[in-house]
């Protein structure tokens, strides 16, 4: 393996050497620079409380006292109160809970501890933090998927700290709280590690698994305290109480010390004609024109900048495929420079197998992986000590993951470099040349609705095979869960009798937690039989249809056979010139409306759609130019989806008046449509991934020109709600994304999807802006005409 010698670069000195790159460029790729300044930190003495033994072994691992917010929460928690820590990346949230909760251990011998987090790999960090403090008695232990059967009963048996996740509390530990039951009797405390990341479909669904918690131990006699930890979030104690569904005490006041940040805005620069140069990457033509560098290659080319400097940096990318592209490409051009110094790159995301997360993991943790391309699998908070710099491939959806993830560098509390590269989309192309959007306002609020039917009748099901449900209980899961209830009865679902509501099937009822659409697809190698790793079900028809090209840390593979019935896809070893893109057509009809605004030639509705897709084709797109070699049919199933949507509506007459013939207005909705679903993670926690759009000219409910976004999850995630209480920031921030756009006629910038399934045709941008301006000029000052 080749060595490369750590230098002394500082953030500036390796902000400029990677801007040298962009030096021949007419316009420089920076848009922006902020400093964040460095901060000292404040500490508190360790509480009066704190067992001796506790004390002793945070003080051997060089914590000679608690900053003042982990004494505090710490303090909280002790009394009784539960209590949410969101404060900044690095700021010792692990310490504020287990302190109280390795006091209680150590002081009460009959005493357990519940961790929750929403990763595997999170809760293997924490156990490793944990096995450090040597604490006789604690027996710590993961209990996730990855744990062998053999060692689930000691577990069960013996540990009083186990680490698990919210998968495995809904599937294993709640049906068999009876196996459960001498740990939940004695259960102290529920620690809710990252709980900003319980959000829509998924955070509703945890929500009620929580109160299914609340219920068990409160059957076995206990009252545990819940104590939360968050990244930096607007209402950090409002979403932790909708999520636990309990009164929760928030700590907001950050006193750990900070290193200084230099965090730069990273626009690629616009690729030269083809004629003129060589030919662009076949990123770079994802969607058939060439337009910027596309944020994969130039995420790549940083990487491997700042790996040639032998800076440790790790470059977060929004998808599976980005993440194994970024690597492929890192290594590539680093073996071309020193044979052998690619192997210090590697990709990491969901879907691998447990040794080889595990392997990587220890890799990077010991230095030798110097470069690392991971999915948001790694932005929560493993401790990553010693990383320099941090890469952003592209807005990952939130500030709160923004900044999380920017965290993760400089967390010995040295400076550190942290670059936000955007992708060719509205949304990115608008927050770096909007600054402010980006430092100057507080991070989101977490969106969940636990009152979403499609996710409590499941929940109710599911709470009612554990052990009937009681009218007391009822009142545990919400103001529907009564009348839900009786409505599961009229079902034949639930048997109704005077001890309460009874599961009456065998088996449990079948719940997706996370909102993935069923059980995930296994990617299988057909000549050996060896699994490569997973994808999870609603990404199955786009990524593993038959044909579909298929990368697995850095090999390619070619789709034989997709068995959605048995979750297999099979897929043998090639290299093709060509990519894959899948096609898909979707239908829209209102079923009700729950809010609207009557705005004279435009109408604002908030209501619930059905929603049928299909993915009926994929192209296949040669290497090198992008150009279409042709299109194949394939023949998957419908999908059906009931969710929420906001949409507006504009009289034609109000659009021939702003100038927009009638023979462009499916051109300037559709644009309209796809800068919107872009810019609506700027004002909402979700990602553009989550929500789907449908523009037509003459909407068959609505009878005008009418622009649909919806929740791309049943029963919705609480996004549309979000768009339509904030309809004309939302608007307003997607006419001016289009209109300061640089392009003629659109480009991925503000009116192209990658999710088109329409291969963004048609679109017109500039009547896009005159439809924009027509709503906005009608809901300005509208507000007052709200109507149900």
């Amino acid at each position: 393996m080749q060595c490369v010698t750590s230098t002394a670069f500082g953030p500036a000195e390796l902000l400029h050497r990677l801007r040298a790159r962009g030096s021949g460029t007419a316009v420089s790729p920076v848009t922006h620079i902020e400093r964040v300044p460095a901060r000292e930190g404040r500490t508190a003495p360790w509480p009066a409380w704190t067992d001796p033994a506790v004390r002793d072994a945070f003080t051997a691992q060089g914590i000679s006292a608690p900053w003042e917010h982990q004494a505090a929460a710490a303090t909280l928690a002790r009394e009784g109160t539960h209590v949410v820590l969101a404060t900044g990346t690095a700021s010792g949230k692990s310490l504020a809970y287990q302190l109280p909760s390795l006091d209680a251990l150590a002081t009460d011998p009959r005493a357990t501890v519940l961790y929750l987090s929403p990763t595997k790999a999170l809760a293997a960090d924490q156990l490793r933090g944990l096995i450090r403090l040597g604490l006789d008695g604690v027996r710590p232990a993961t209990y996730d998927g990855d744990t062998p059967r053999e060692e689930r009963e000691w577990i069960r048996l013996h540990s009083r700290f186990v680490l698990t996740n919210p998968d495995m509390l809904h599937h294993s530990i709640l049906p068999g709280h009876g196996r459960w039951g001498v740990f939940l009797r004695r259960l102290r405390y529920v620690v809710i590690d990252e709980c900003h990341t319980y959000r829509g479909v998924f955070g509703s669904h945890v929500a009620h698994v929580l109160r299914r918690l609340r219920r068990a131990t409160t059957r076995y006699g206990a009252s545990p305290t819940f104590i939360l930890a968050s990244a930096t979030s607007g209402d950090p104690a409002g979403s932790a109480s909708r999520l636990t569904g309990l009164p929760v005490t928030e700590i907001t006041s950050d006193a750990s010390p900070r290193g200084a940040v230099t965090f730069a805005l990273w626009e690629p620069p616009l690729l030269p004609p083809v004629s003129s140069g060589p030919s662009p990457s076949p990123d770079d033509l994802e969607l058939g024109q060439p337009i910027r560098r596309s944020a994969l290659r130039e995420t790549a080319d940083l990487l491997t900048d700042a790996v040639v400097a032998g800076t440790r940096t790790i470059a977060f990318v929004r998808s599976r495929r980005g993440a194994e592209v970024i690597a492929s490409t890192a290594r590539q051009s680093l073996d071309e420079a020193v044979p052998g110094l690619g192997d210090r790159v590697a990709a990491y995301r969901g879907g691998y197998l447990r040794e080889d997360r595990r392997a990587i993991e220890r890799a990077l943790l010991s230095g030798e992986l110097l470069g690392l391309a991971s999915t948001n699998a790694l932005e929560l908070g493993v401790d990553l000590t010693g990383l320099d710099a941090v890469l952003i491939c592209g807005y990952p959806g939130t500030r709160a993951s923004l900044w999380q993830q920017a965290g993760r560098a400089g967390r010995a509390g040295d400076e550190a470099l942290a670059v936000l590269v955007a992708r060719d989309d509205p949304l990115d192309t608008y927050l770096v040349h909007h600054p402010e959007a980006v430092f100057g306002r507080p991070v989101e609020a977490t969106v969940l609705d636990p009152g979403n039917p499609y996710v409590l009748g499941p929940q109710l099901c599911s709470a009612a095979s554990e052990a009937p449900l009681t009218d007391a209980d009822l009142d545990l899961f919400g103001e529907p869960a009564r009348d839900l209830a009786e409505r599961l009865v009229g079902e034949g679902v639930l048997r109704r009798r005077p001890s309460g509501y009874y599961w009456i099937h065998r088996g449990r009822p079948e719940v997706d937690l996370r909102g993935t659409g069923g059980a995930p697809v296994s990617v299988v190698e057909a000549t050996t039989g060896r699994l490569l790793g997973t994808v999870d079900h609603g990404s199955s028809h786009a990524m593993l249809h038959p044909g579909a090209v298929y990368l697995h840390q850095g090999v390619t593979y070619l789709v034989d056979d997709l068995d959605l019935e048995d979750a297999i896809a099979l897929v043998h070893q090639e290299e093709p010139d060509w990519t894959t893109h899948a096609r898909d057509v979707t239908n829209l009809s209102v079923v009700n409306v729950r809010s609207y605004v009557d705005a004279g030639p435009v109408g604002l509705f908030l209501g619930e759609v059905d929603v049928t897709n299909q993915v009926v084709s994929y192209q296949r797109r040669r290497l090198g130019s992008g150009a279409v070699i042709d299109t194949r049919p394939l023949d998957l199933p419908v999908r059906e989806l009931r969710t929420v949507a906001v949409w507006f509506t504009v009289s034609p007459q109000a659009l021939t008046a702003a100038g927009v013939d009638a023979g462009e207005f499916p051109g300037a909705l559709h644009a309209a449509e796809h800068a919107g679903i872009g810019l609506l993670p700027l004002i909402a926690t979700c990602d553009r991934w989550d929500i789907g759009g449908l523009s037509t000219a003459n909407h068959a409910d609505t009878e005008a020109p009418t622009v649909f976004v919806y929740d791309g999850h049943p029963g919705g995630a609480g996004f549309a709600e979000r768009a339509y209480g904030t309809a004309e920031e939302w608007l307003r921030a997607t006419r001016e994304a289009i209109a300061s756009c640089g392009c003629e006629a659109g480009c991925p910038s503000c009116v192209q999807s990658p999710k088109c399934g329409n291969g963004n045709n048609p679109l017109n941008k500039e009547d896009a802006v005159k439809v924009l301006d027509t709503v906005l000029a009608a809901l300005a000052g509208n507000s007052e005409r709200l109507s149900h």
